[in-house]
């Protein structure tokens, strides 16, 4: 409600009654009555609208999502981010062939697990922990 509470409504009615005196005061009130009767009015219509044009879609839109207070520029960057197409084919990281060290602790312990007869166990280092 923009932060009025009704303190700050109590208030401005006061000054209003000042302001205005006694005899002017049901003439305002009265077009202010108006003027909030023909808002709501007026977005009533734009939802109606809304719904005539949109067709049975109009219940399917989740419009808590697009209330602009939940615009957090983070949150938006961070979801598109992390989005996954789940039609995409996987993609195997490219590296360079003049980047990969044959010599690398990785690539000799795969070379020795794929050396390993059927019944031997991986080789174990007992002072790694």
């Amino acid at each position: 409600m923009g932060g009025l509470t009704f303190d700050k409504l109590l208030i401005i009615g006061v000054i209003a009654v000042f302001l205005l005196g006694p005899e002017r005061l049901p003439h305002y009130a009265a077009q202010l009555g108006r003027f909030v009767r023909s808002m709501r009015d007026m977005a009533n219509g734009a939802k109606d609208r809304m719904r005539e044009e949109m067709g049975p879609d109009f219940e399917d839109v989740d419009w808590k999502k697009l209330d602009p207070r939940q615009y957090d520029p983070r949150r938006i960057i961070r979801e598109a981010l992390t989005e996954v197409d789940p039609f995409a084919e996987p993609q195997r990281p490219v590296v360079a062939r003049s980047a990969v060290n044959e010599n690398s602790a990785y690539l000799q312990r795969k070379r020795k697990r794929e050396v390993l007869a059927a019944g031997e166990g991986a080789p174990f280092d007992s002072e790694a922990t």
